[in-house]
C-alpha cells in the first residue's frame, strides 16, 4: 500500500489503531511495559513533528522503526547516565587533594619548579615552557629559534632533567628512545 500527501495523518491513525498490537511487540522486545509505554509515547511525539516523508510501501514497518530507532536512543541515553550505587560512591568519594597538607606540598613543588625554571638559560626555559607548558610542536618551536628539532629536545631533557634534580627527584624518560629509563 503506497501512501499519498497525507502520509503523517495516516501513520497517527495506524498508530492508534494498532496501539494494543505495538504494545505488545514493544512490551516483548524492551522487556518493560513502562519502556514501551515510553517509546510509543515518544513515537507518536516524532510522527506528530514529521515533515511529509512521501510515500510509504509499508506503514506498520515504518512504525516499528521509528519505535525501534527511539527505543535505541533511550537506551544510549541510559546507558550514559550514572546508576545509584555510581552517584552514592562519587558522593562518598574522599577527595585527598582537598587536605590542608597535600595543598601546602603542591604549592611548595609549584614554587620550587618556578625557582628551578629562573636559574634555567633565557632560550632553555622559553622552549621548555613553549614545549610543556604551551603544547608547541618541537617543529615550531626549532622554526621559532633557528635551531634543529634535535636540539630543541636536547633543550627540553636539560630543562626536565634540572627541575628534577632540584625537586629531589628522578627524571624518567617516558617518549622516544630509552623510555623508561631514570635518568
Amino acid at each position: 500500500m503506497t501512501l499519498d500527501s497525507s502520509t503523517p495523518a495516516i501513520l497517527r491513525r495506524l498508530l492508534v489503531a494498532g496501539y494494543g498490537e505495538i504494545r505488545s511487540r514493544l512490551r516483548r522486545r524492551l522487556g518493560s511495559e513502562d519502556v514501551a509505554d515510553d517509546v510509543l509515547h515518544e513515537t507518536w511525539l516524532r510522527v506528530e513533528r514529521m515533515s511529509d516523508p512521501g510515500p510509504i510501501k509499508s506503514p506498520m514497518a515504518y512504525l516499528l522503526r521509528i519505535a525501534a530507532n527511539v527505543a535505541e536512543d533511550k537506551r544510549q541515553a541510559s546507558a550514559r547516565l550514572l546508576d545509584f550505587v555510581e552517584i552514592e560512591e562519587l558522593l562518598h568519594f574522599a577527595d585527598e587533594t582537598a587536605e590542608p597538607s597535600r595543598i601546602a606540598e603542591a604549592r611548595a613543588d609549584i614554587t620550587a619548579v618556578e625557582r628551578a625554571l629562573a636559574e634555567l638559560p633565557v632560550r632553555r626555559r622559553e622552549i621548555f615552557l613553549a614545549s610543556r607548558v604551551h603544547e608547541t610542536p618541537h617543529q615550531e618551536i626549532a622554526r621559532r629559534y633557528g635551531v634543529s628539532v634535535r636540539i630543541v629536545e636536547r633543550e627540553v631533557k636539560a630543562a626536565l632533567l634540572h627541575c628534577a634534580e632540584r625537586l629531589g627527584r628522578e627524571a624518567v624518560q617516558r617518549f622516544g628512545p630509552g623510555a623508561g629509563k631514570r635518568s
